[in-house]
């Protein structure tokens, strides 16, 4: 009964909270326009601001002239001496959370640093945008009157000044009080580092809890759904969690999965929303269900700029601003941050598949990215290519890589598209 009040006081909020969302629709230019002066006067109170004298940049066009465009690399020394304790170095005071990503070149890891603003101004409120996009497009969804699980990360305590850990293990770890009761499993287990356990752990705790929605990347959400119907000698989910309805999937492209899904949810009712949460910031959730694209969250405090694709690598490349992009053009992300991120490259390439409102799709990473003979083949392309394969030939695809052909000096025809896929493929 509490459950199902709660629901309807947040469907009110959500509903209350759509004004954000028509906002951006409707004045995309405008909403960036104040993300970018709330930075910028957060950039003149760091060191990094001073040293590019950040006081006298009055608009865009100085601020592209001023900052560097960089990548992590460029930055990493700062980001150091943040973790160390020095304030005021790339975000107004100290920094004690960390997003351990990827890696790099110059180490086994990168650490994008969480503020406070970036983690309430962005990722939380780019989360109840989510949900407010949901209870949109399904009045009756029962979000909050039930219980999510969220497949997070986990977390190393380095000191009481310094935290790193996944993002998403960030996220779940300052959840709001108002949503831990909705979540499963508890804490400690959805935080313990030990994936092997905590599957097991969460295939057990989870089985007789009502999961009305449950969010992760697909690797590991269909590994734990693999060990629960192990555990419980169930057909499929939606026998252990009949009033799950909705799948947030975000980090890979979710084609080559779609079918493998449908068989641990064969309920034709489910709803998939892809998200595009990165380390650096939320950027972007669907908000069509009937529509591809995801809609560019313009007012959670990230500026944007865009790079033509074929120029991603060029230091001094010019960007263009959300008005210049086109539809169907790739481009390098470039984004400024209340994480002090100052004009710096993820390293994502995206494509506008609309722009009123700006939608995007994540077409690849900038180094996963093959024009050798002007083919300009991005990891999009190759995961639809293998889902109709797999369509056509009820093959499973578990790991591929792809590289290109380079003919022979005697050979004058190339033909575009024909790449040597190492693929690793179950029958």
């Amino acid at each position: 009964m509490i459950y199902s009040f709660l629901n309807t006081l947040v469907k009110g909020y959500l509903k209350f909270r759509r004004f954000r969302i028509q906002a951006m629709y409707d004045d995309p230019y405008e909403l960036q326009v104040e993300v970018f002066q709330n930075l910028l006067n957060n950039l003149h109170r760091t060191e990094y601001g001073k040293n590019y004298g950040s006081a006298e940049i009055k608009n865009y066009n100085q601020f592209a002239k001023r900052i560097p465009l960089v990548q992590y690399e460029d930055i990493y020394p700062n980001i150091e001496r943040m973790m160390s304790g020095a304030p005021d170095i790339l975000w107004p005071g100290k920094v004690k959370w960390y997003a351990k990503s990827s890696g790099t070149t110059n180490d086994k890891s990168k650490f994008i640093p969480i503020s406070d603003d970036n983690l309430f101004e962005n990722h939380v409120a780019s989360s109840w945008d989510a949900m407010s996009i949901l209870y949109n497009n399904s009045p009756d969804a029962r979000i909050f009157d039930g219980k999510n699980l969220l497949m997070g990360g986990s977390l190393n305590y380095i000191n009481d000044q310094l935290v790193t850990g996944d993002v998403s293990a960030i996220l779940l770890s300052r959840m709001p009080t108002i949503g831990k009761p909705f979540y499963t499993p508890d804490f400690e287990t959805a935080l313990l580092s030990d994936w092997e356990t905590k599957i097991d752990k969460m295939a057990s705790l989870c089985q007789n809890e009502d999961v009305v929605m449950f969010a992760g990347v697909p690797t590991w959400t269909m590994v734990l759904f693999k060990k629960m119907l192990d555990v419980s000698g169930k057909n499929n989910i939606h026998e252990i969690w009949p009033n799950a309805k909705t799948y947030f999937h975000g980090g890979v492209g979710f084609d080559p999965y779609v079918e493998q899904f449908q068989k641990y949810l064969p309920d034709d009712d489910m709803e998939y929303y892809e998200v595009y949460n990165a380390s650096e910031g939320y950027f972007a959730v669907q908000d069509s269900l009937n529509e591809k694209g995801m809609l560019l969250l313009l007012d959670n405090a990230i500026y944007y700029e865009f790079i033509p694709a074929e120029y991603a690598d060029d230091p001094n490349a010019e960007t263009l601003s959300l008005r210049d992009v086109e539809v169907g053009k790739h481009y390098c992300i470039v984004i400024s941050t209340s994480s002090g991120l100052w004009r710096y490259k993820p390293g994502d390439i995206v494509i506008f598949v609309s722009t009123l409102p700006y939608r995007i799709m994540v077409s690849g990473r900038t180094k996963h990215y093959i024009n050798v003979f002007g083919e300009e083949v991005m990891v999009h392309n190759t995961d639809a290519a293998l889902k109709e394969t797999c369509n056509k030939t009820g093959a499973t695809i578990t790991d591929y890589t792809v590289a290109p052909v380079y003919m022979a000096d005697n050979l004058k025809v190339v033909t575009s598209g024909l790449l040597n896929l190492k693929k690793h493929l179950r029958i």
